[in-house]
């Protein structure tokens, strides 16, 4: 458990400048005056109002779980910047439910030239419901052949078409190695992580 205390006016003005660098504390503890506890209430007020939710939800196919590899890293980085992030496996996450996130990052890997079907079906269960003004970013998995195809292009087409906002251009992340032990490729965990860093800059704009 981490506690940020406090105890200072100073500490009070900081946390109330850039409230967001509190999240990765579990409490925040005021040992000033109980009259500022209603500056502080504001500060959390803000924070509330400031903090988009994002649901990252993805398929993985393979033994390794590699697009699960590249969504949690995506994750990791959102939630250092301060986001509070969801990271879903297709199949537990809930269609009902996408309508309250502020933003949506689906990925999956490239199968047979497009995503593979438990994303597909998931976008296609959305129909109903109207995203426009909603954030959205896609990822995926393939190995780096000329004619392999691209999941996360359909999966772009498909949150465009449903009224999300695409507001970075997709990544693509590669695999290599036989059918029993497919695995990313050197280097394409980092290159996941600038993606992060880069769609985090996009949904702080």
């Amino acid at each position: 458990m981490r506690l940020l205390l406090l105890e200072s006016e100073s500490t009070m003005d900081q946390f109330c400048k850039s409230p967001s660098e509190t999240l990765p504390f579990d409490f925040v503890l005021n040992l000033m005056n109980p009259r500022k506890a209603q500056k502080l209430q504001k500060c959390y007020d803000k924070l509330g109002e400031d903090c988009l939710r994002i649901l990252i939800v993805y398929d993985s196919q393979s033994v390794n779980r590699n697009t699960e590899k590249v969504a949690r890293a995506i994750e990791d980085v959102l939630k250092e910047k301060g986001f509070e992030v969801n990271c879903l496996f297709v199949k537990d996450a809930d269609p009902a439910n996408v309508k309250t996130y502020d933003c949506v990052i689906a990925g999956a890997p490239t199968m047979a030239f497009r995503a593979s079907k438990p994303i597909i079906d998931f976008l296609d269960r959305l129909d109903k419901d109207d995203f426009s003004g909603k954030l959205g970013a896609t990822f995926d998995t393939q190995v780096p052949f000329r004619f392999s195809g691209n999941a996360a292009k359909g999966i772009e087409k498909k949150l465009e078409k449903l009224g999300f906002k695409i507001i970075t251009p997709h990544l693509v992340t590669y695999v290599e190695g036989n059918r029993e032990n497919i695995h990313l490729k050197e280097g394409e965990l980092e290159k996941t992580k600038k993606y992060a860093e880069d769609l985090a800059k996009a949904l702080q704009s």
